[in-house]
């Protein structure tokens, strides 16, 4: 059953140069025609009835949503009123960059039912900022945070990232620590993936990118795990920090691989066991939607041992790890029966442990996580 939806905003006044997600330049591009076409996508999902249940998750991601005008949120938080039942208790999450929250645009957003912010902040170190290619200033930061504060906001949160080109440890914790002085409830903090067909990932190839050691990113893991728990931010999954209760809902439900609507330009999705894929460029992704078809650009029908991979290398990334009765009861067999072998080895690797009636990665495996994930693959 469908929990959650994600909807794509593919805009950006800027483009970051570590970003390979799918977006354009906002200037000169189709963008209320684009509402439009995300109106026409919700109303097919009502149609096929997959939005007859209300949805306990909408999360607006891009691309940038907040590079949209006050008039065009508005727009597009009507169209999702129109064809979304929602929860009582739904969790409303928009991205966010700090320098276009305006309080116009908080306050439309905050009055069509958004209740929670994730903004992109990434460093409080402003050259590190300009080497990234992000446009906001520490000032705007403050300002968005009480704005949205003030707008009535309570659920906030950063994206943080390190392991940057040329970052120090010194200006990792002094970001930290400046990220702490707001009080948030929730925290995101990411090392640097270089990706194909990025700024970054072109100047790494000529040789002209500062990168960070493997040991000093490491060891930048280390202090964020040892400054967020101390502060009482636990740590629920891989990347993520929250007060209790205040976890991102819509993201767990990835990591619990549960089904969800994706809607927008190359937006992903996962319904009735089928993973799909929405085309990426705008005029690709709206022309079906001006006859009344769906924008797909492929589908996969997941067979039962990808649904186990699945559910191991998504569920090891929260803290709390796999259920093994949950598994037993969704795939009709002991997890040891299909994993015996490799949780014996990891386990002795130090790797993984099994807590009750958990397996999760111990602190030791979070730190080659993507190593251990592999181990699942059965084919």
């Amino acid at each position: 059953m469908v929990k959650g939806l994600y909807i794509h905003i593919p805009f950006c006044h800027q483009i970051c140069f570590y970003c390979d997600f799918n977006k354009v330049f906002f200037k000169d591009q189709p963008v209320d025609a684009y509402i439009d076409s995300v109106g026409k996508e919700l109303a097919l999902w009502k149609e096929q009835g997959a939005l007859d249940q209300p949805l306990e998750t909408i999360f607006l991601g891009g691309g940038t949503p907040t590079s949209l005008t006050p008039v065009q949120l508005e727009k597009l938080l009507s169209y999702i009123h129109r064809y979304v039942p929602m929860a009582d208790d739904l969790e409303w999450t928009s991205e966010a960059n700090p320098d276009e929250l305006t309080g116009d645009k908080m306050q439309v957003l905050f009055d069509g039912g958004v209740n929670r912010l994730s903004m992109g902040v990434q460093s409080f170190d402003e050259d590190l900022l300009k080497r990234l290619g992000r446009t906001h200033s520490n000032t705007d930061v403050g300002r968005a945070v009480e704005s949205a504060r003030q707008v009535g906001f309570k659920n906030l949160s950063f994206d943080l990232m390190y392991g940057l080109p040329g970052q120090s440890m010194q200006q990792w914790e002094d970001t930290l620590a400046q990220a702490f002085a707001f009080d948030l409830p929730h925290f995101s903090a990411y090392s640097l993936i270089i990706e194909p067909k990025t700024v970054f990932y072109n100047l790494m190839t000529k040789g002209k990118l500062n990168t960070v050691t493997e040991d000093l990113e490491a060891d930048m893991y280390e202090r964020l795990m040892n400054e967020m728990d101390g502060r009482g931010l636990k740590q629920y999954e891989i990347s993520n920090f929250a007060r209790p209760g205040h976890e991102s809902r819509h993201n767990l439900l990835y990591w619990d691989n549960v089904e969800y609507i994706g809607v927008g330009a190359g937006a992903h999705g996962y319904v009735d066991g089928v993973r799909y894929s929405n085309a990426g460029p705008l005029k690709k992704y709206m022309e079906p939607l001006d006859s009344g078809q769906r924008p797909i650009l492929n589908t996969h029908e997941v067979p039962v041992h990808e649904k186990m991979e699945e559910e191991m290398f998504l569920g090891l990334r929260k803290t709390n790890g796999v259920s093994l009765l949950h598994f037993q009861d969704k795939f009709q067999k002991p997890i040891q029966d299909v994993y015996g072998s490799i949780l014996e080895k990891e386990i002795e690797k130090k790797n993984l442990e099994i807590a009750g009636d958990f397996v999760r990665l111990t602190r030791k495996g979070r730190f080659v996580g993507n190593e251990v994930f592999e181990q699942f693959l059965l084919a």
